[in-house]
């Protein structure tokens, strides 16, 4: 009960990271910032009603306790409520950056399968089983030669193998030292998969062993390997959405803003590494480790960027909200693509790693976003 209480004080409060505080007051803060109801309910109210059932509340130490979970239960739904209202604030984003009406824009075959309401019993019951029994992933595919675990991809798809899916490739976060495929935006994955896009979740070289720009020279790699392999897994790799969380997200970010340079594509200058769009979760916008601003994704803002859905929580600890705002505004004002930022109230860093209310808006604002952008594609130019 201490460490839930603990949790709900950090999550209303997070620490930034750069203080003595700050790495665990992220690390308690986060699980209870997006599964308040599964706090609440397994480590709060029910051990709270075993005790009383158990009569050891008849001491003042008992009544503290009952006094702790009273005052922590109100934080959680605090946390809660702020994560109830997160869907309709980013469709309020998304009509910002799509244009009123964009819902109508979407191609008939492309909204049938889009959510319009959170899935309340996975989020209740399963929030952390990321699995689905629709779902086949292909692990430890090589897509290069750095050794048995940096060039490796885990490959999604459905069982059933659709033609013609399209494809998302997600690249985890670790400040590029840390961090590992099997992690984080698997609800994002999964979900995807399970609607007939085949997903890619890879590894790449981590510092402090390379430096930038080879870890964005995996990801052209990653984008190569999927223009070439992805069909046997059912994909039409024409449609290719480029993702990243933290760090992954910065790279991801990257990739779409240097679309098929040969700069970051030593030996494989020929290959096409263009992207139909790009998502940047809880991101890093600044430079690489005091590179020069080269290695930021601001310096690569042009007119022909691909549609952009960034989004980021405004109590993030480590990256500060009005970084990711003033990427949007600058991509905004350059860009002939849209640019939908979505700022989630409440948000922390990572907040992609479970069934949580939060991510799960996030989840159907990104599929309803690339089904805008896919239903454009199919537009015949003038």
């Amino acid at each position: 009960m201490a460490l839930v209480a603990i949790g709900t004080l950090f999550a209303l409060r997070p620490v930034p990271f750069s203080r003595p505080l700050g790495r665990p007051s992220y690390y308690f803060g986060l699980a209870a910032n997006e599964l308040p109801f599964a706090a609440f309910f397994w480590m709060l109210l029910l051990p709270t009603a075993l005790a009383f059932a158990d009569g050891d509340i008849d001491s003042a130490g008992g009544w503290a306790a009952v006094a702790l979970a009273a005052v922590t239960a109100i934080g959680l739904a605090v946390i809660a409520y702020r994560a109830l209202g997160e869907r309709p604030r980013i469709e309020r984003a998304m009509t910002e950056g799509l244009g009123a009406g964009w819902r109508t824009a979407i191609d008939a075959d492309l909204s049938v399968g889009l959510r319009r309401r959170p899935p309340l019993a996975r989020i209740l019951l399963l929030p952390i089983l990321k699995r689905r029994l629709d779902v086949r992933r292909v692990a430890n595919l090589a897509y290069g030669d750095a050794g048995r675990r940096r060039n490796l991809l885990d490959l999604y798809h459905h069982r059933s193998r659709p033609s013609g899916a399209p494809v998302m490739i997600h690249l985890h976060g670790g400040t590029y030292s840390g961090g590992h495929k099997n992690s984080q935006s698997l609800p994002l994955l999964y979900h995807l998969a399970g609607q007939g896009w085949v997903c890619v979740s890879a590894n790449y070289r981590l510092r402090p062993e390379v430096q930038h720009p080879d870890h964005l020279i995996d990801l052209k790699k990653i984008i190569a390997w999927v223009r070439e392999h992805a069909h046997e897994y059912g994909a039409a790799p024409s449609t290719l959405f480029v993702a990243g969380s933290s760090a992954g997200g910065h790279m991801a970010a990257l990739a779409a803003l240097t679309q098929n340079d040969p700069a970051f594509q030593p030996g494989f200058e020929d290959a096409d590494t263009s992207v139909t769009g790009a998502i940047y979760l809880n991101g890093w916008y600044g430079t690489y480790f005091g590179q020069g601003p080269e290695s930021s994704p601001l310096a690569h803002i042009a007119p022909d960027a691909p549609p952009f859905l960034v989004a980021h929580g405004d109590l993030d600890p480590q990256v500060p909200a009005a970084d990711a705002r003033h990427f949007a505004d600058r991509l905004r004002q350059t860009s002939a693509n849209p640019v939908v930022y979505a700022e989630l109230r409440g948000g922390n860093h990572a907040f992609d790693l479970y069934h949580s209310v939060r991510f799960e808006a996030v989840i159907d604002a990104i599929e309803a976003f690339t089904a805008w952008v896919r239903s454009r594609e199919r537009t015949p130019k003038p």
